[in-house]
């Protein structure tokens, strides 16, 4: 009995005990104590602010460039970031700058005879490396050429010319480059144009800002596009999320072979064919005009490495005279006007054909460069082109540049005069457009 009034008391406490927790669960508890709120920073607004460049006009350019762009939608971050850090440089804004330095008179296309230009893209050097470029990766050629229809030897061509084949694609930071391309002031509306681009590439998340290194004109990478060719061509050939034409070598080949395919460029089609020409041939017909290949062979070009022509469907051609009607002479197609879109300059276009045919095991040219004769300088061409202009002979702008239109105006003295109508600018034909001298070719050269 005693054992049975314990366990039933043991009972009684436990079902109070748990009465009582049960009343404390259903029991009010007091509030906990509130927290602040979370907020967040507010956003940046209004102009940028940016540690002085130490030059008055550089500030004042980015303080308004970067407004403009503000303005038309770029990322606030992405304009900071490329405008950050913007110098002078002195190859733009030095105290010892001058305009030549940029100028015609530099640029190697214009300034050089043909023979003295094509020494570094014809060299043993370059061309063995080349070749040895295309045999090591055989199969990042084959899938280019499959790929964009372009072939190899012209793309590792194009490597060569621009960067020799990645050994000198430039170390300045491209951003700035094009900013003191602006503030200089002759191409403001170009170098802004391009440093939109480039916010645009980092906008997109093709490139890093660190990547963006180019040459002294902003042109970057590999194969030295300028950021809105980039926009337009650039190519993740080797699949990373990134356009990357400074340090990926399958990126920037397929970037150049999507831009020459782009351009018109025709597989298996030649560049150009070397001639010969009879003896009393009219050299006028170098006009720039194309005509048909059954006209050139009625007039009597031949080819001048033997047998017959061979164009793989290329049915119009212009003849071009490099170095006059004493020098190799060519029949330039369609993919040589391809290579001039990536530099409009008929040196850098020839040399970029010369050397890919090299690179491929052709040489060329077979005729023999006439190095006796003496090639204007930029300023004796604009001589020239004055005084063709003021003989009525439309000679166009007289820019220093001896491009079709001077050439052209050239042919029309000379066949004006009996000469070989040839149009090729040397110190003998100023010496007779000016009147200060009487040299002149009286008859065509024979057969070569």
């Amino acid at each position: 009995m005693a054992q049975f009034a314990l366990r039933r008391s043991h009972i009684i406490a436990a079902a109070s005990l748990t009465a009582l927790l049960a009343s404390c669960a259903h029991s009010p508890q007091p509030p906990a104590p509130s927290q602040p709120p979370v907020t967040s920073p507010s956003p940046e607004t209004g102009p940028i602010s940016y540690e002085s460049s130490g030059h008055a006009d550089i500030d004042a350019w980015r303080k308004d460039f970067s407004a403009r762009a503000l303005a038309a939608g770029h990322d606030r971050a992405v304009v900071k970031s490329v405008l950050t850090g913007i110098s002078p440089l002195e190859l733009w804004l030095g105290s010892t700058f001058q305009p030549a330095q940029t100028g015609i008179e530099d640029q190697a296309e214009f300034a050089k005879p043909i023979w003295d230009y094509l020494r570094v893209p014809m060299s043993n050097s370059r061309i063995s490396t080349g070749q040895a470029r295309l045999a090591e990766n055989p199969a990042l050629f084959d899938a280019l050429e499959a790929a964009y229809n372009v072939d190899r030897e012209a793309i590792v061509a194009i490597w060569g010319m621009e960067t020799s084949f990645g050994a000198i694609k430039g170390n300045y930071d491209g951003p700035n480059v094009l900013a003191n391309m602006a503030v200089e002031g002759r191409r403001k509306g170009l170098a802004e144009s391009e440093l939109l681009s480039l916010m645009k590439i980092l906008e997109k998340g093709d490139a890093q800002r660190d990547d963006l290194k180019a040459g002294w004109a902003g042109a970057m990478g590999h194969t030295q596009f300028m950021p809105s060719t980039y926009i337009a061509f650039a190519q993740d050939f080797d699949g990373d999320g990134l356009k990357d034409i400074w340090n990926s070598e399958a990126d920037a080949l397929a970037s150049a072979a999507n831009y020459l395919s782009s351009s018109g460029y025709a597989l298996h089609q030649p560049w150009g064919i070397e001639v010969l020409a009879p003896t009393g041939f009219d050299y006028s017909l170098a006009d720039g005009n194309e005509r048909r290949m059954e006209s050139w062979m009625q007039a009597g070009l031949v080819p001048a490495a033997g047998g017959a022509f061979n164009t793989n469907g290329a049915n119009y051609a212009e003849l071009w005279l490099p170095a006059g009607a004493e020098g190799p002479k060519y029949l330039l197609f369609n993919n040589f006007k391809v290579f001039k879109t990536y530099n409009n300059a008929d040196s850098y276009a020839f040399a970029v054909g010369l050397s890919g045919d090299a690179m491929g095991g052709r040489m060329g040219p077979v005729a023999a460069w006439p190095t006796h004769l003496h090639p204007l300088t930029v300023s004796e061409i604009k001589t020239l082109q004055a005084a063709l202009n003021a003989k009525g002979f439309d000679a166009g702008v007289v820019d220093g540049i001896p491009g079709r239109k001077t050439k052209g105006a050239l042919q029309a003295f000379q066949k004006s005069q009996g000469l070989v109508a040839d149009g090729y600018p040397t110190r003998e034909a100023l010496a007779m457009v000016t009147g200060s001298g009487s040299v002149g070719v009286a008859v065509s050269p024979g057969t070569n």
